[in-house]
This record gives structure tokens, sequence and C-alpha cells, in this order.
């Protein structure tokens, strides 16, 4: 990637009770969690990077610091724009924001490494083998 070639993507996504927060109770109109704007963040930044990547490449998130800055309540649309910023090796960086149809919701920084699918499967799969081949609790 060169400073001229910028990695940019947009992508909208619509708040419904799947994503918001439910425990004020029932006198607290449902808003988007930050998990599940987290997970869209993480989900555009992806997207602008597959291209990028080698064929059987896929990225995994290393690392994400995101300020949660205001509430969008279900029925919003929310728009995401990231930015890769940097290469470094396997580690690509973007910076992120978020918006509602009236305000900038959040943004963050995240960072993203390109894995070998196969590879990361086997490394899975053998530290599940490890655990006794299910999940402890």
């Amino acid at each position: 990637m060169s400073p001229e070639e910028p990695r940019i993507l947009e992508k909208r996504y619509a708040v419904t009770e799947q994503e918001a927060i439910q425990f004020m109770g029932g006198e607290v109109p449902h808003v988007l969690s930050t998990p599940s704007l987290v997970n869209w963040m993480e989900l555009t930044c992806r997207e602008a990077l597959m291209p990028l990547l080698a064929p059987g490449e896929d990225s995994v998130g290393v690392s994400v610091q995101v300020k949660h800055l205001a509430a969008t309540p279900v029925g919003m649309k929310v728009k995401v724009i990231s930015r890769l910023t940097r290469v470094e090796g396997r580690v690509f960086t973007f910076e992120i924001e978020a918006y509602d149809d009236l305000e900038r919701i959040g943004e963050a920084t995240h960072q993203r490494a390109s894995v070998l699918v196969s590879k990361f499967a086997g490394r899975v799969a053998a530290k599940k083998e490890k655990a006794g081949g299910g999940s402890r609790t």
C-alpha cells in the first residue's frame, strides 16, 4: 500500500433489537451496544482488507481501542468508515469513525493480522484437542 492509495471503506448498518443493550429496563429506549459497534467496525475493516490478501489468507483482529461517544436508538442507521493507515508486515492498522443519522457516535484504532487460513485452522484444532476437545467452564 502506498500513501497515494489509501484503502477506505464505508459500510452502513441498521440498529435492531439484536444489537441493542436491554439491561436498563423498559423506561430507557434500547440503544446500540458497544460490542455490536465494535463488531461492525471489525467487519468493515476485514472487508476493506480482503482484496489486499493472497488466496487462502484472511485476517483476524489483534487489537482495538474504541470510544463509544453517543447512544444510537434502535431503528437508526449507522455508517462505519474504515481507513487503512499503516501496513507493517502482516499487521494492518485502521482508523475508524462511526456516525448515526445525527452525529458521530464512535471512533477507534484497530489492528488486524493476516493469517493463512489452513495454518490458523490447524493451530486452533490442535489447541482444542490439547484442551480435551470440548469447552471448559
